[in-house]
């Protein structure tokens, strides 16, 4: 495993984070889930990202059991705010300050952590004024329950307004946790150019693309029965806008690339990912160890230019490249 700064932080994580969305407290057995935060640190894995609006705060809650025991200063441990949690009442939502105070000391107790390393606003809060938003991270931080503030999903104008709030407060904005893959690629052309102009990290989410980048999926036939397109909990809405055939037989291209570099079809997106020195870590998850043992073989791999080309052939127009994609709702959800 090799490690990477956060943003202009002195903070480094593992270049592939162990991410519990979708699968802890939800798809799978609290067992299995600690089967898989085992199988993450003993490949090396210490960067470990969460929320409190995943499985309606139980995946904290599981995240938390299967790291007890470790040396905290060992792991960085991240979560967010802002979705609906709890009864989703009128207030337990949005990044308010009475929502965000709320919800750090109850991540920190189901995560039994003093603090977590990054807390990040899990979408922009349109109906909140940003002052008000930035004035509880710092206070948040200051009271020594964060260490750091990253976002989730904000725009180039988005992260440069909340960097110059958090400077003038007094603490750092460090990273972003944005949708990025080979076939969603809405950050490279203003995201990207602001954040590292702003000395901000991507931690981005979904490196295989909810799981259509590892091939699984062949055009004009049903998805494999216990894959995420038959999911009905969730995972199948998620999956479905990869699931037509002209994305299918471009990721299909992608099986000699993969075979050529001895690598999984899963392995090469994630590294496709890593090479983008603007990513500091990859999001990893797994609904069963060996997912998490196959996949942590993607840390360290170096593509070089003809490869990153390949791979552009293969995916051609496929690719989402608008940054208008680059959304958070329109109004606090409720």
């Amino acid at each position: 495993m090799e490690f990477r700064y956060l943003g202009n932080s002195g903070l480094k994580i593992s270049e592939l984070t162990y991410g519990n969305w979708l699968t802890h407290g939800s798809q799978v057995e609290n067992d299995v889930a600690t089967q898989c935060v085992r199988a993450a640190l003993d490949a090396g894995i210490s960067t470990f990202d969460t929320a409190d609006a995943y499985a309606n705060t139980a995946a904290e809650t599981v995240l938390g059991e299967a790291l007890k025991g470790e040396r905290r200063q060992s792991l960085e441990i991240f979560t967010k705010v802002y979705w609906p949690t709890g009864p989703k009442g009128h207030n337990d939502t949005g990044l308010s300050r009475k929502h965000i105070m709320e919800s750090i000391d109850g991540s920190l107790e189901r995560l039994q952590t003093d603090y977590v390393d990054l807390y990040q606003a899990h979408r922009y809060d349109v109906e909140m004024p940003l002052e008000e938003t930035m004035q509880a991270f710092a206070d948040v931080v200051r009271a020594g329950k964060a260490l750091y503030i990253g976002v989730s999903e904000w725009t180039a104008e988005q992260l440069r307004d909340g960097h110059a709030l958090a400077k003038d407060l007094g603490f750092q904005l460090i990273s972003n946790q944005p949708q990025y893959s080979m076939l969603w690629r809405v950050i490279e052309d203003k995201v990207v150019p602001v954040s590292e102009e702003l000395g901000v990290s991507q931690i981005v989410w979904s490196p295989i693309a909810q799981g259509v980048l590892t091939g699984k999926y062949a055009p004009g036939q049903a998805p494999p029965a216990g894959t995420r397109a038959t999911d009905e909990k969730g995972g199948a809405n998620m999956i479905k806008r990869w699931m037509s055939d002209d994305v299918l037989t471009g990721v299909q291209k992608l099986q000699p690339i993969a075979d050529g570099l001895d690598l999984t079809m899963a392995q090469l997106a994630i590294a496709w990912t890593l090479q983008n020195p603007n990513v500091a870590s990859a999001i990893i998850g797994a609904s069963r160890p060996d997912q998490v043992k196959s996949n942590v073989a993607a840390a360290g791999v170096k593509l070089d230019a003809d490869i990153m080309k390949q791979i552009d052939d293969a995916i051609g127009t496929l690719a989402e490249r608008d940054p208008a994609k680059t959304v958070s709702p329109e109004e606090r959800p409720a």
